[in-house]
């Protein structure tokens, strides 16, 4: 094995070697490099990149609610069930999904939870949290080291033939890449090398009703750029020029596109534009996009992502999100920023992260849930359930379901959201790619050590201060992501302020930063109303024996959602826990705002945030807006009235941001009048 030796830029997390990484030992002849050595090979650079594990901390509400993970479901997993506590150790043992040999079911679930863990326990430090999952990790990287063809390294190689443990494989890959670039230590690098040198890559197939070991992808590409080993690159490049290849990627540039599993979606779509930066050919960049056009267009709910149950479900109020697509499609948009820097994308990450991360875990992180809706008026509505994964599927548990991957993936999304609040730019300088509190540690310019803090209450609040500390005085940049929601933003930096020209989507400051310098950044935000259309599900064999409202052919329902900013407000029912909402509650509102009257008719209430974050329904913001009373039965037929609603009694109604809610209406009737003035 063949590996080239650079050194590793240094940055520092909660990891105690990282500020010394590059006098780590070396193994097999295996060393990383620096994360900004240009490639000669690759056709253009990425945009962005990302900072280790640990370098990026969470403050804060953010912290709060990092901690609640730890100390709940992330860090008791494998307390709750046999999946989690004993997949990958090379041996079989009982479990749903689990086959004679070891493989099957838990090698995927597992592998979700062992990676958002892992990146968690680095992220706040968790010793205890960091020896679990290390132990785990370490028995895989051993098992390759010591005679493993794969990481699942008990099987002959030939184990990778089965299109399933070629998926689950890709998924401990992306948590040896985070193992590694949190500890630096050689022998994971050497692992990941080893057996992403030859890997046999599958097609990518069109369509999205099977997985695929095809977004193996992903570990490779991170881990060529963490060894520099030209074999890795040389199995990447071959694979953007199969025929097969090429043929999906024709496909999906011409928007032939069709409905599948959403979960298999949001993994598969992004493959093409991890290829791009290696290719250059704008069709695999232009694939993705497209895909991601076309599901947005058919699919797409007001919290962010696409429907899923499991496979797309059209728009509507109480189709549902299966968690795992939550952490999916952040890794998604994640890579599509890292690629383009395209604000877009960032944007989206945060409308996910705010709005539909929060919803299906209980508010102590002890218990979830496998779906979540934007309507979900109480425990008898809805009530039918998508056929997969079948019944209990609304209800939080300490695993969610039997079927365990929501509960498994659910443990990716605050981590890989924090890790990524920070990236590192081409030019050595700091973007600031997704906001909230939180502190960042890193090297830049000619390796100076800096640490920024954010103090803020983003996105409850409009404001973020900031406070920039370099070892001494250097010369870098700070990029600075402009809200594509906000028309007014204000950046100050020791009090004076920063141009910002229309349309910018990072506003980058260069200068010679001081210790203890005070950046200010203000993005006022304005209430927004959405109007849509609930569509029918996908006449397709998949929903035929599901929810029987998914055999309706004639739904156009119309419907409005509201924003603040990044975040979707919903009027809240009352619950007495996640499972059980309070008895007597009133949602029966239609709303009498048109999008042009948004501004002027919505009031904004903001108080104090709490001294401790659970995401209460006594949220800092609120916003009450006009509707108008009537009479009104949702039922599993017909959760939103046919048509608008005409008559009714004035009144004002508070909202409370979406991710606070267990019960809610976030798909709103609307009145006559908000609908024909909007029309005109």
């Amino acid at each position: 094995m063949r590996c080239l030796s650079f050194l590793v830029l240094a940055m520092v997390g909660a990891a105690p070697s990282l500020w010394s990484r590059a006098s780590a030992g070396n193994h097999a002849g295996c060393q990383g490099r620096d994360a900004y050595t240009a490639d000669e090979r690759a056709k253009l650079k990425q945009a962005l990149i990302p900072l280790p594990p640990g370098a990026v901390t969470p403050e804060g509400w953010l912290r709060d609610w990092a901690l609640d993970a730890s100390h709940g479901i992330t860090g008791h997993l494998d307390e709750y069930s046999a999946t989690f506590g004993e997949a990958w150790k090379g041996y079989a043992f009982p479990a749903r999904g689990a086959n004679p040999d070891g493989t099957g079911w838990p090698l995927e679930q597992s592998s979700y939870w062992l990676d958002g863990a892992g990146r968690l326990a680095y992220i706040l430090g968790d010793r205890e949290l960091i020896a679990k999952v290390s132990k785990r990790l370490d028995i895989v990287v051993n098992g390759v080291l010591h005679g493993g063809d794969s990481f699942i390294y008990w099987r002959p190689k030939s184990v990778l033939d089965d299109a399933f443990e070629s998926w689950a494989h890709s998924h401990m890959g992306r948590a040896l890449v985070a193992y590694y670039q949190a500890t630096g230590k050689p022998e994971v690098l050497a692992a990941l090398v080893k057996v992403y040198r030859d890997y046999p890559l599958p097609a990518l197939p069109p369509g999205f009703d099977a997985v695929t070991g095809a977004v193996n992808i992903d570990a490779m590409v991170d881990t060529y750029l963490m060894s520099g080993d030209h074999k890795l690159l040389e199995n990447i490049q071959a694979y953007a020029q199969r025929a097969s290849y090429r043929s999906t990627v024709a496909q999906w540039m011409r928007g032939n596109l069709a409905p599948g599993h959403n979960v298999i979606f949001y993994e598969d779509i992004r493959v093409p534009a991890l290829l791009y930066p290696w290719t250059g050919n704008r069709e695999d960049l232009g694939a993705t996009v497209q895909a991601i056009s076309w599901s947005d267009g058919n699919n797409l709910l007001p919290m962010g992502l696409s429907s899923g149950e499991e496979w797309h479900a059209g728009i509507g109020a109480t189709r549902n999100v299966e968690t795992c697509d939550v952490a999916a499609s952040m890794w998604t948009f994640l890579w599509m920023l890292r690629i383009t820097g395209e604000r877009g994308y960032a944007d989206r990450i945060e409308q996910i992260f705010f709005n539909a991360g929060p919803a299906p875990v209980d508010r102590d992180f002890k218990t979830m849930c496998y779906y979540q809706s934007p309507n979900r008026y109480s425990t008898a509505l809805p009530a039918e359930e998508p056929a997969n994964p079948g019944a209990d599927s609304y209800r939080f548990t300490e695993i969610g379901h039997s079927v365990l991957c929501c509960v498994g993936n659910l443990n990716r999304v605050i981590p890989n959201y924090v890790m990524h609040m920070w990236m590192a730019t081409p030019d050595r300088g700091l973007a600031a790619a997704l906001y909230g509190p939180a502190g960042v540690r890193a090297t830049v310019a000619g390796g100076i050590r800096v640490e920024i803090r954010s103090q803020t209450a983003y996105p409850f609040e409009e404001r973020i201060r900031l406070t920039v500390n370099p070892a001494r005085s250097a010369a870098f940049a700070l990029y600075f992501r402009i809200p594509e929601w906000c028309r007014t933003p204000e950046i100050r930096v020791n009090g004076k302020p920063v141009p910002v020209p229309p349309g910018t989507s990072f506003a980058t400051v260069t200068r010679t930063w001081q210790p203890n310098d005070r950046v200010t950044l203000w993005f006022p935000m304005a209430v927004k109303v959405k109007l849509g259309r609930e569509t029918p599900y996908p006449q397709i064999s998949y929903f035929q024996s599901s929810r029987r409202i998914a055999r309706k052919t004639d739904i156009s329902n119309p419907y409005a959602s509201v924003y603040l900013g990044p975040l979707l407000f919903s009027l809240a029912i009352p619950d007495e826990g996640p499972n059980q909402a309070a008895s007597n509650a009133h949602f029966n509102y239609a709303l009498d705002i048109t999008p042009g009257g948004a501004r002027n008719k919505v009031k904004i209430l903001r108080r104090q945030m709490p001294a401790r974050w659970v995401w209460g329904l006594d949220a800092p913001v609120q916003l009450v807006a006009d509707f108008k009373a009537f009479d009104w039965r949702p039922t599993e037929l017909e959760p939103l009235p046919e048509h608008p609603v005409e008559g009714g009694k004035k009144v004002k109604v508070a909202l409370v941001p979406y991710g606070c809610t267990k019960f809610r209406v976030s798909m709103f009737p609307v009145t006559k009048t908000a609908a024909e003035t909007s029309a005109r």
